[in-house]
């Protein structure tokens, strides 16, 4: 066979690899994009992922006439409220309020449950659900409304315009969010940061700086190594076994955002270590010897010449740690728990939006199309921040040189 015949093959597998991983990517991104986009809003970010229940009464419990031109749901010209059918990400139909007239008894709404809220007026906005509807026909008979039987908007409109007075009304506050577990995301990313990068970057500038060539310090480097390849599950375990008394100190007696931080952390030491020095092993050594010869410390040479040059290298290893702490579920399954919360605190648990991705994909019926629009968000997330990190690092740059 000849040479040409050789490098022919080569060069045709070398192009068909490249073709079958493009479109092995390209065809996820696709799927993706095409299960999500049509979720992504901007109440999917900034709701609550769990819905707040209100049993209330109307204050002013006269019909009136009203009018809605730009309405497109159905209006009631009675009590001056639209309503429409919608279908949640969670593939269930609801009746939610599309508008409220000026005026309308729907603007003043109490609460009717009993214990601090008695009493107290009840915001009610566009997206409320109504799931039941309590009223006084024209008859004068008792009757009830709503999604608990099963009505449509239409339906609930009809029944709405022929009440005389309405007794109670049974509404959901919008939800199915994701504003807590983007927090919870957020928070997590920072504490593990935080902790792991001065390590991370102070343990490289040892082992390639200071550290000879022993046998021992061998060893640790083949122990960073050895260290990348463990599987996240491992320090999960290993954060609930050794790392939650440390916790405790700080008042977090269970999961928390905290514990999860602290072992993101660890995971992400191998990663940032060997990064950074692979950074600094590409400083040219006559940098080091030229600031050395002008009369610079050792610490100055290493501050002032060999970290600029290698910031590009340190900016890797943060996004690298920013993408491998967005996409962790197994470790963080143990230490930060699986309960969604809306109002997450750094000692208290709640999950991030890629343990929301493994909620939703393990129940017993998977939810493709919300699983879908998170990993959207998380690409966003992760797109935002390099960028927000590649103009740190420009400036930091600036300031070295």
């Amino acid at each position: 066979m000849s040479r040409q015949v050789k490098d022919n093959i080569l060069n045709g597998i070398t192009y068909l690899c490249a073709f079958l991983g493009v479109l092995f990517l390209g065809s996820i991104l696709v799927y993706v994009l095409t299960n999500g986009l049509k979720l992504i809003n901007w109440d999917l970010i900034k709701n609550d992922y769990w819905s707040q229940n209100y049993l209330v009464a109307v204050t002013d419990n006269e019909p009136k006439e009203f009018t809605c031109d730009s309405c497109n749901g159905y209006f009631s010209t009675k009590w001056g409220v639209s309503f429409t059918d919608e279908v949640t990400s969670h593939k269930e139909n609801v009746i939610t309020i599309e508008y409220i007239a000026p005026g309308s008894p729907f603007e003043n709404l109490t609460s009717l449950t009993a214990g601090d809220m008695y009493g107290t007026t009840i915001p009610v906005d566009e997206g409320y659900m109504i799931e039941k509807l309590d009223y006084i026909d024209s008859q004068g008979n008792a009757a009830i409304g709503g999604k608990i039987l099963k009505q449509d908007a239409k339906a609930l409109q009809e029944s709405l315009d022929d009440a005389s007075e309405i007794t109670s009304i049974y509404i959901q506050s919008p939800g199915e969010g994701i504003r807590g577990s983007l927090i919870a995301t957020l928070y997590l990313i920072l504490i593990s940061l935080v902790i792991s990068l001065p390590i991370g970057i102070a343990s490289a500038i040892y082992l390639n700086e200071y550290a000879d060539k022993s046998k021992m310090n061998r060893l640790i480097r083949q122990g960073i190594e050895t260290l990348t390849g463990v599987p996240s599950i491992v320090y999960g375990l290993m954060g609930v076994s050794v790392l939650f008394p440390v916790t405790t100190v700080f008042g977090a007696t269970g999961t928390s955002i905290l514990l999860g931080g602290l072992t993101m952390a660890i995971i992400l030491l191998p990663t940032i270590i060997r990064s950074v020095e692979e950074a600094l092993i590409v400083v040219p050594q006559s940098l080091r010897d030229a600031s050395l010869s002008l009369g610079a410390t050792k610490s100055q040479t290493i501050f002032k010449v060999v970290l600029p040059c290698c910031m590009n290298g340190i900016l890797t290893g943060v996004l690298l740690s920013i993408g491998r702490v967005i996409g962790e579920s197994a470790a963080l399954i143990y230490t930060m728990g699986t309960f969604i919360s809306d109002n997450p605190v750094v000692n208290g648990p709640a999950t991030s939006l890629s343990l929301m991705i493994w909620s939703f994909m393990s129940a017993e019926q998977p939810n493709f199309e919300l699983a879908c629009a998170i990993s959207i968000i998380i690409l966003a997330v992760v797109l935002v921040l390099n960028i927000i990190v590649k103009i740190v690092g420009k400036k930091l740059s600036k300031n070295f040189v």
